[in-house]
């Protein structure tokens, strides 16, 4: 979740694009998607909803997430982020500064106002997933199954 409620943003919308999995020289993965976002009005001339690009939003997602995120999400999927906006520059070819208005995302999840999922908890060699095993529960045990006192559930 956002560590800060003074500079948190949450959208939802469709990819543009696949995710783009990249690593850094140190070996972190970061992936980077872009999310349109679109507003549906009522229409009374036809009587019915017409969509409106409210425009593009440049998502960033670090380490394990961002491999979840390129393994899972494809262009079209419809997504809920949850991040920080981040504003950054760089040098373009042209020796100009450029600046760029990014989310950088605590939480992308897939939404399921017109979809379903399956969860299945991963382990990946860098130590940040814990678990394993396909289950539909996030690993934890179906809710018709207590957890053991000192088994937490997640």
């Amino acid at each position: 979740m956002p560590t800060s409620t003074e500079n948190s943003i949450t959208i939802v919308g469709n990819l543009a694009d696949d995710p783009e999995l990249r690593y850094t020289p140190a070996g972190a993965a970061v992936a980077n998607m872009r999310v349109a976002v679109n507003r549906r009005r009522f229409n009374r001339e036809t009587n019915g909803w017409d969509e409106e690009l409210d425009g593009f939003f440049n998502v960033n997602i670090w380490r394990d997430h961002a491999e979840n995120i390129a393994e899972s999400l494809k262009r079209g999927h419809r997504v809920v982020v949850i991040g920080r906006l981040r504003s950054r520059s760089y040098e373009d070819k042209e020796g100009q500064t450029r600046w760029v208005t990014e989310i950088e995302a605590d939480e992308v999840c897939p939404s399921l106002r017109w979809a379903t999922a399956k969860v299945n908890k991963v382990t990946r060699s860098g130590g940040g997933g814990s678990g394993g095993g396909d289950t539909s529960w996030g690993g934890a045990p179906p809710p018709t199954q207590a957890p053991a006192p000192d088994d937490v559930p997640f």
